[in-house]
């Protein structure tokens, strides 16, 4: 079976990497190079944050996270020489109103790796000693992990590239998906090119809306911008994750401290923002004061593709055969991504899924409603 996979982001990767696993033959088409836009940007946190906001169809695909990440490091590092560096720090979270649900969570939702123990201020210096003092308690999450996005996306890139049944067209745009009979025949790229497969896979995250007026369907998908900065700092300098009031801090193996996150509709700009910026400094200077003594080396924004509750959309297109859908997963698209695409890959091979299929089904996006 060919398949052709429009977008190069987490999605589309994993679900290439999970078909040609399975004997398939994949050409991967992007606009711009594979890997550099919002699964390069995020922060690459191994659990929602907070999962207790979530609806359960989001906590369901992203609890396989940790082990499926785990797995395909071990199978591709050997391979391309990069590890995707998955940093088991914990998560500290600081945020009281939200102590009582997560302690309860792991229990009431039968998920052993969100287990958290709640933590005074005395445990919370022996675990985070740059916790700043004000901070009376805590909860912890020992098992939360995260995982360097960046470092995922080069392994994936480097390892589908030198497969044999891999084919890959970046800086290649796809305007048009060509229909005969209820099957996509082929698509057209901004060249005038046409390119033709079995089937057809959708993983154009915040871009996924440019597809509703060809289908007649109302794909509720849009960019929702978020900024991020990044400071160095001594090996090992932060011992855990932190959060608070949906900012965050994930430290690096080496270092380096990502700290996040916005979130503004501005269509798709991805100009970072003074104001958006001073938020984000303010916030995790709150949390870790000793922070502001460090250099910032890097600052950018990327585009969510932000959904309707934050499910994705996953599984075929409705009202044709082989065009199917994995695009839509707002602020989880790498911690949901590989399960994601073993769900994609699952129902395209006709196999047993690894979690119910139907929260996340095409099938529910309706007709568009012209008005004449």
């Amino acid at each position: 079976m060919h398949i052709a996979i429009i977008g190069a982001g987490i999605s589309g990767l994993m679900t290439a990497l999970e078909l040609v696993e399975q004997g398939c033959s994949v050409t991967i088409f992007d606009q711009q190079q594979a890997a550099k836009a919002a699964s390069w940007a995020g922060g690459g946190i191994l659990s929602p944050m907070y999962p207790w906001r979530y609806d359960s169809a989001v906590n369901a695909l992203a609890k396989h996270a940790k082990p499926l990440y785990q797995a395909w490091n071990e199978k591709l590092a050997p391979q391309t020489g990069i590890d995707f560096q998955i940093h088991e720090t914990g998560m500290l979270i600081l945020d009281e109103d939200d102590f009582e649900v997560g302690l309860n969570y792991a229990k009431q939702h039968h998920e052993p790796m969100q287990q958290a123990e709640y933590l005074q201020q005395e445990q919370l210096e022996q675990v985070n000693p740059h916790i700043h003092s004000k901070y009376q308690h805590g909860i912890y999450f020992p098992q939360i992990a995260n995982v360097r996005n960046p470092r995922v996306l080069q392994s994936i890139t480097t390892y589908l590239k030198q497969h044999p049944k891999v084919q890959f067209h970046e800086h290649c745009p796809i305007q048009k998906l060509n229909i005969q009979n209820n099957k996509i025949s082929s698509i057209t790229d901004d060249f005038d090119q046409k390119h033709f497969a079995d089937e057809y896979v959708l993983a154009t995250g915040a871009w996924s809306k440019h597809w509703a007026e060809q289908l007649n369907l109302e794909i509720p998908v849009a960019p929702i911008q978020g900024q991020m900065l990044l400071f160095k700092t001594p090996e090992n300098w932060l011992p855990t994750m932190c959060m608070n009031k949906v900012m965050y801090l994930i430290p690096r193996n080496d270092g380096h401290i990502v700290c996040g996150s916005s979130m503004r509709n501005v269509g798709f700009n991805i100009t970072p923002n003074e104001a958006v910026k001073h938020n984000i400094l303010d916030a995790c200077f709150d949390m870790v004061p000793e922070l502001a003594n460090f250099p910032i080396v890097h600052e950018w924004a990327g585009l969510r593709p932000s959904s309707p509750n934050g499910i994705p959309y996953i599984g075929k297109m409705p009202e044709l055969n082989n065009l199917w859908a994995n695009f839509g997963h707002f602020r989880n698209g790498l911690c949901m991504g590989a399960a994601s695409a073993r769900l994609l890959r699952q129902l395209m091979l006709n196999q047993t899924t690894i979690e119910d299929a139907k929260p996340y089904s095409p099938q529910h996006l309706t007709q568009m409603d012209f008005a004449y």
